[in-house]
């Protein structure tokens, strides 16, 4: 079991401050075993926000029938709500309930796709990036809105994408991923360059606009058993 990253029970200044602090241990560059699973999360809120629900779910990845991944593991975890909504602090609401659900699972992933941000945020620390140091695992974000940054007008077909910028820092990408749809927001977490997240991205589209990984965890967490359970 990894060492506890930080204590949670943080001020909001505290917890921007720890932000700055923790976005200079992300690494940049590529570190990545073969990736033989993949996992997608999803989190979300129940009772009001007092209970954090994080859906995960494992599937395995196959090259040769990909998009088509099959299911090997699939989690729901709730706990109650650490912090209330804080905007840029949406990390230190939903990372410890993700954790949670990780802690279940018997499969280990190689690869993590996160329904949010991952360096496309104000202090480079978002749900992704900090979910991924965590884990000690490589995490990438896909969001379905931008929080921070600029960007041109990205074409209309399938896979085209233009940069997210920061001033002159990159810091993710927005992605035409269904033609004629709403783009996402892709940014590298840790342990993954923005070029290798494209790539993982583009491999995992079904039909929809989210790679098959969000799309299952979103599923998964949206079920009415599972939000009764």
């Amino acid at each position: 079991m990894l060492a506890p990253l930080h204590d949670w029970n943080l001020v909001p200044s505290e917890a921007r401050a720890l932000q700055s602090q923790l976005a200079e241990r992300l690494e940049t560059s590529d570190r990545l075993a073969p990736v033989s699973h993949i996992a997608g999360v999803d989190i979300g809120f129940e009772d009001g926000g007092e209970t954090t629900r994080a859906a995960v779910v494992v599937l395995k990845w196959n090259p040769a029938t990909a998009p088509d991944l099959s299911v090997v593991e699939q989690v729901v975890y709730r706990e109650p709500t650490r912090m209330p909504y804080i905007p840029g602090l949406l990390s230190f609401r939903e990372v410890p309930a993700a954790l949670g659900a990780f802690a279940m699972l018997s499969v280990q992933p190689e690869l993590v796709m996160v329904d949010g941000q991952g360096i496309a945020h104000p202090r480079r620390l978002g749900v992704a990036a900090h979910l991924g140091l965590w884990l000690d695992l490589p995490t990438i974000g896909i969001a379905k809105s931008r929080l921070c940054g600029k960007h041109a007008e990205v074409g209309e077909q399938r896979g085209d994408w233009v940069p997210l910028y920061a001033g002159a820092e990159t810091i993710g990408a927005v992605v035409r991923s269904r033609a004629k749809v709403k783009p996402v927001y892709v940014s590298p977490g840790h342990r993954v360059t923005l070029e290798t997240s494209l790539a993982w991205v583009m491999r995992c589209l079904g039909r929809t606009k989210l790679p098959e990984p969000t799309r299952l965890a979103d599923r998964l967490a949206s079920r009415r058993d599972e939000r009764q359970s």
